[in-house]
């Protein structure tokens, strides 16, 4: 029962603000939402007691049966599911209430909350699935929300184009995903996660007939999976919507960044590990696009100037740490840092989302600027958030992120020494940007005097949630710790690892240099950092003129998006219009709406003209058909 709440909570209060919102009103909209969340939250926190313990099944109805296929509705309950069932609870309580302070104005406030509230339950939908169809319902939930909230602001073009495109990219990597459902039911004759994994082990090293081709049976079941990953999770090539995801309002970044929908991809791998064990290709292909993405990530990252985009950039890059610790064998580190990133990930999108509000909706870091005594909360949190992403000793990124760079270096997988050289000088990247990011927005001269003389603290209701955040950006590492036992006993068996992957008991025996790797990194980051933008501020410029390729080539995030746009988009269009001329010109509206219909209409114009109303006209017709007759029956009947 305590786990149905933790569930249902916040679908209740959806259906309420969605459909009474007009009845209750903003307040009342807003109020509800929370209140439900805040239960949803109180009882997943409640329910980490249970860690440790054995896995059970909370079974609540028959979802669906066709010709012997059944599939029920139910929550499955073990380490995985607690841990994220609390980290997606939580965060979106937090981003509940730091909405109403943020969103005080907007004009479709039940909307929004309804929204927040339905993205929260499918993301919880997804993580508490017990089977394949309702991990694809909640999987498609997520997908859904994600279109409404970043779309959320429909008189904005850029808002509706950011919205269709999430959802088109998305659809992408769901195609894979439900072919790996099906590939999953076929070979496994079951979507029951219980029977897919005991079987695991007995199908490994078999084969499958793809178009007359043979495959190893889980990596293609694996890679499939992971594709839908890829597209959730915003990893190479399917990560350019992410970025573009900033025009819906700030906590809706916060939320689908933190604690929803872009960690679906790595908790879909962590709970199939009992297939990605048995399919060493498949996480070869795993660790490889996940350090490529860190790194990819994290250099476009250097040089944008929208606040959001740089955190959006921070999420993408931060993802491809935790598929690359999933990639060498690391999955509890993967999920560990999922846990920790929650919440310095929410602090950091919430904070500019502060900043954004004390400066008149402004984002472009390059008009920001001498205001951190105007914010001083905010800008607080926000630098206890900013080491936390980079890693300081003591926060919560220093215990996960540094895990996962030392179990690259001791994993023997594939692509383990390549995700380890990625992932550190993602380290030093990540800690340029983050630099940058806190340089240019609070510190310096202002660089927009009237901005600055209008900056102001944000109310309590929006600073209460960033001092609990930034709270959670600390202590998350040091109670979460506990994650990384080598015994797996805090998972409960959630998490599979076969008997010689021993990565979790070997990153406690690393050198002291490779252990204090990434602290260096973060130095040398937040240095060069400080010497670029507070130090010699005129450096940047100097540096972006001699290196002018480079900074247009990482400024256009690598060309991805013009990529896309010269191999599929124009493509189509071409196609699109051929088939508009050729098809629907040519032959549909030139033998339909221009051909018979047209000669169907002039005839019943000209039909009528016949009808005047008039009775001698209608005498006179009816008199030449009467000639018409007899001269017909005279001439051709008699003669």
């Amino acid at each position: 029962m305590l786990y149905a709440v933790v569930l249902f909570a916040p679908l209740l209060g959806a259906a309420i603000a969605g459909l009474f919102g007009r009845l209750i009103g903003d307040r009342g909209a807003q109020l509800v939402t929370c209140a439900l969340m805040g239960v949803s939250a109180l009882a997943a926190t409640i329910g980490l007691s249970a860690l440790g313990d054995p896995p059970t099944t909370v079974r609540l109805f028959t979802w669906a049966v066709v010709d012997g296929f059944v599939a029920e509705w139910a929550i499955r309950v073990d380490g995985l599911s607690i841990v994220m069932m609390f980290v997606v609870s939580v965060v979106s309580f937090l981003i509940h209430v730091y909405s109403i302070g943020y969103m005080a104005h907007d004009p479709g406030i039940p909307r929004f909350f309804s929204y927040l509230s339905f993205f929260t339950f499918a993301m919880l939908a997804l993580v508490t699935s017990d089977n394949l169809i309702q991990l694809y319902f909640g999987w498609e939930g997520v997908g859904v929300a994600s279109y409404l909230l970043i779309g959320y602001w429909y008189t904005r073009p850029q808002a509706c184009a950011a919205a269709i495109k999430a959802f088109l990219v998305n659809r992408v990597g769901d195609f894979g995903l439900a072919l790996g459902i099906a590939a999953t039911y076929f070979v496994f004759d079951s979507v029951q996660f219980d029977v897919i994994f005991a079987n695991a082990a007995r199908l490994a090293e078999t084969d499958i007939v793809v178009f007359g081709a043979r495959f190893d049976t889980l990596t293609i079941i694996a890679v499939l999976l992971f594709i839908g990953a890829i597209g959730k999770s915003a990893q190479l090539p399917l990560h350019t919507w992410l970025p573009d995801a900033m025009e819906g309002p700030t906590p809706v970044s916060a939320l689908i960044h933190a604690a929803t929908m872009v960690t679906a991809g790595v908790f879909l791998v962590a709970r199939f590990s009992p297939l990605f064990e048995y399919a060493p290709d498949a996480l070869a292909l795993v660790a490889f696009l996940g350090a490529t993405t860190a790194l990819f990530a994290a250099s476009v990252g250097l040089v944008q100037n929208d606040i959001k985009r740089v955190i959006a950039y921070s999420t993408c890059s931060q993802l491809g740490y935790m598929f690359a610790a999933a990639g060498v064998g690391a999955y509890a580190a993967a999920i560990f840092h999922l846990f920790t990133h929650a919440f310095f990930k929410a602090l950091m999108f919430l904070g500019a989302g502060s900043v954004i509000h004390a400066l008149k909706d402004e984002q472009d870091l390059r008009r920001m600027g001498g205001i951190w005594r105007k914010l001083p909360l905010t800008y607080g949190a926000m630098w206890v958030g900013s080491l936390a992403l980079v890693g300081f000793p003591g926060t919560a990124g220093f215990f996960s992120k540094d895990a996962i760079i030392e179990a690259a270096w001791v994993s023997e997988a594939a692509f383990a020494r390549y995700a380890f050289l990625m992932l550190l000088l993602a380290a030093v990247l990540t800690a340029f940007y983050t630099g940058r990011l806190m340089f240019l927005a609070f510190h310096g001269r202002p660089r927009d005097p009237e901005l600055a003389a209008h900056a102001h603290e944000s109310p309590p209701v929006m600073t209460v949630p960033l001092g609990l955040l930034a709270i959670g950006a600390v202590l998350s590492g040091w109670l979460g710790y506990v994650m990384l036992d080598p015994s797996g006993g805090f998972w409960g068996g959630a998490i599979f690892t076969q008997a010689d992957n021993r990565v979790l008991e070997e990153i406690e025996t690393v050198p002291a240099l490779i252990k204090w790797s990434p602290t260096l990194a973060l130095a040398l980051g937040l240095g060069l950092a400080w010497l670029f933008y507070v130090g010699a501020p005129a450096l940047p410029d100097l540096l972006a003129q001699r290196l002018r390729p480079l900074y247009a080539f990482l400024l256009n995030k690598w060309y991805f998006d013009e990529l896309y746009d010269a191999l599929f988009v124009r493509p189509a269009l071409r196609l699109a219009d051929r088939f508009w001329r050729g098809v629907d010109l040519g032959v549909i509206d030139r033998f339909g709406p221009d051909g018979v219909a047209l000669a169907t209409i002039e005839a019943a114009k000209r039909a009528v003209r016949l009808q005047t109303g008039y009775l001698y006209h209608y005498a006179f017709a009816m008199l030449i058909g009467i000639v018409a007759l007899l001269s017909w029956y005279l001439l051709l009947v008699r003669g």
